[in-house]
């Protein structure tokens, strides 16, 4: 009797386990895109029978904004051609500061008047006074970030971030900066010379700050250690040269 109660119980098992409905299974397709959103699949195959794919053209912007968001800050090596395009995103310009004077309500800021090659100059708001001396910055050539929303910083609209490089513990900063024979308002990019004129569409200051694009390629920005500026194995580049610190090596980019 108790073996056929076992058995009973075993045929029970077996028919609860059978009523169970299968879970969804995601296509080769949807599994592809959650990994590298920054691509998409062609319909037919390549020569070795797998399938095939492309980067997106500037003109689908707005679908790699949208699914930048599906890409974590931590991304592996596998998605580093994601990590690029999203950085393709970012308007990010050469500089030349025309005039700097300390923030009247704010001792930690500078207030710099910056020529990215616009019919005016950009009010910039930067947290150097600590680090760097007025006079380093008087008609220096800098890097900027020029599609970041405007903020108002202790009544100044800032328009605009100078990027630097710090060390660990943010002792040390410096300005990156360009060749110099770079043009005020040239766009710089990240990859090969050849790059250059496949540069997609910038984002606009609301699609960057909403899908957090920024947040997404910064801890992938450092220098190397010839202080060049890198987005993972990628030069950061102007049409005349490399972007690079004075002497701060493998450091912090933002």
């Amino acid at each position: 009797m108790a073996n056929a109660l076992r058995v009973g119980s075993v045929i029970s098992l077996c028919s609860l386990r059978n009523t169970t409905p299968p879970l969804p299974l995601l296509s080769n397709a949807t599994r592809f895109r959650s990994k590298f959103p920054f691509f998409t699949l062609l319909s037919s195959p390549n020569t070795f029978g797998s399938p095939s794919f492309r980067t997106l053209s500037s003109s689908s912007i707005d679908e790699a904004v949208t699914t930048t968001e599906a890409i974590t800050g931590n991304a592996s090596g596998e998605a580093e051609s994601s990590i690029k395009d999203a950085a393709g995103l970012l308007d990010i310009r050469v500089g030349r500061i025309l005039r700097a004077w300390k923030h009247d309500e704010a001792d930690s800021l500078y207030v710099e008047e910056v020529d990215i090659g616009e019919p005016e100059p950009r009010i910039i708001c930067s947290g150097l006074v600590n680090y760097i001396p007025i006079e380093h910055l008087q008609g220096k050539k800098v890097i900027v970030l020029s599609n970041l929303k405007p903020r108002n910083m202790r009544g100044v609209k800032s328009c605009g971030m100078l990027m630097a490089a710090s060390d660990a513990k943010h002792e040390n900063v410096e300005l990156l900066f360009p060749p110099d024979e770079a043009t005020p308002g040239e766009r710089i990019w990240f990859g090969s010379e050849d790059e250059k004129d496949n540069q997609p569409a910038a984002a606009t200051p609301n699609q960057l700050q909403k899908k957090k694009i920024w947040e997404l390629v910064q801890p992938h920005l450092k220098t190397d250690v010839s202080c060049i500026a890198m987005l993972g194995e990628h030069v950061m580049h102007t049409s005349v040269g490399s972007v690079a610190c004075q002497s701060l090596q493998n450091a912090n980019i933002s």
